[in-house]
């Protein structure tokens, strides 16, 4: 068994000793230009030279939350694409989306700009029952954000393509459902994949149709927000302002209004990262499966693009 490596912007070295480590025998290695045929890959952000050069991979496991930059490449014929589960990325992307809901809902931001500026205000406490919480993508970072905020007792509504059933989740699903979601929550927390329905999901219209002084947070991929139209809606009020950890370009450009906007926080996309440890004990368990010819979480359906 032939297991290569192909990760962008990632130290390969411990990867490729944890992947031997868990799977003995195996031949494990660092893909290069010419490298011979593998079984398995292990990949992020691969480049198209890569496929072409590795026609008879079987299974690609990718080691992000996302499949979004593998949909435009040419794959192997035969090869299946495999997501994480979690690696470890639900509970950190539960914390991130927490701390930045209540960190607007309690106005911490304001407490602290007032202690700096001499004052020693306090700003009137809100009621939970008026800041409902909305989560786009209930998969399993979703599910796992919407259940922690449930136990913070916010309202919280959720939206996915497909039904799901959460405890303490008020659910909907479909796009005949998307508007009546978004008309119901006042904070809007995106999680959902980005395919081709998805792409630019976060405008103007869909913004607009929130609750008065609404509250974005993008933790998914900066495509699905239309920047242009949050700044216009955050300048009139509509939108009281965000937390964007994802962004069309990365680095954001230090002249991009974001940076800089009063209302906005913005993060250098790390709201969850992969933990290696946990996605290498994933990927050999999922490998044994595999050999062994059972079935596996987290197969990629190319028809719906996640």
């Amino acid at each position: 068994m032939k297991i290569t490596f192909c990760c962008a912007n990632t130290e390969s070295g411990p990867w490729l000793q944890g992947l031997a480590a868990a799977l003995p025998g195996a031949d494990v290695s660092l893909w290069q230009p010419g490298a011979p045929q593998a079984d398995y890959a292990v990949v992020w952000e691969p480049p198209q030279r890569f496929m072409d050069e590795q026609p008879g991979l079987e299974v690609l496991f990718n080691i992000g939350a996302g499949v979004d930059a593998l949909l435009p490449l040419r794959l192997p014929r035969a090869a299946r694409v495999v997501r994480l589960d979690d690696a470890g990325m639900a509970v950190q992307m539960a914390e991130y989306v927490c701390h930045a809901v209540i960190r607007h809902f309690r106005a911490f931001d304001a407490c602290a700009a007032d202690t700096r500026a001499g004052r020693w205000d306090c700003h009137g406490p809100r009621q939970r029952s008026d800041f409902p919480v909305g989560v786009m993508g209930l998969g399993v970072l979703g599910a796992r954000v919407a259940q922690a905020l449930a136990h913070f007792e916010f309202p919280v509504n959720g939206w996915s393509l497909s039904p799901k059933a959460l405890a303490g989740v008020r659910s909907f699903s479909g796009a005949g459902a998307l508007d009546a979601f978004l008309a119901c929550s006042r904070v809007l927390v995106n999680l959902l994949p980005l395919t081709p329905a998805t792409q630019a999901i976060l405008h103007r219209g869909t913004l607009s149709r929130l609750l008065p002084g609404a509250y974005v947070i993008n933790a998914a991929r900066g495509a699905h927000l239309v920047d242009e139209d949050l700044l216009a809606l955050i300048d009139s009020g509509h939108v009281a302002g965000a937390t964007l950890d994802v962004f069309r370009t990365e680095p954001l450009p230090a002249d991009h209004a974001f940076r800089t906007h009063p209302a906005i926080t913005a993060t250098p996309h790390i709201a969850a990262r992969t933990l290696r440890e946990e996605s290498i004990a994933q990927i050999a368990r999922k490998i044994a499966a595999l050999q062994r010819g059972e079935s596996v979480a987290g197969m990629l359906d190319p028809a719906q693009g996640y």
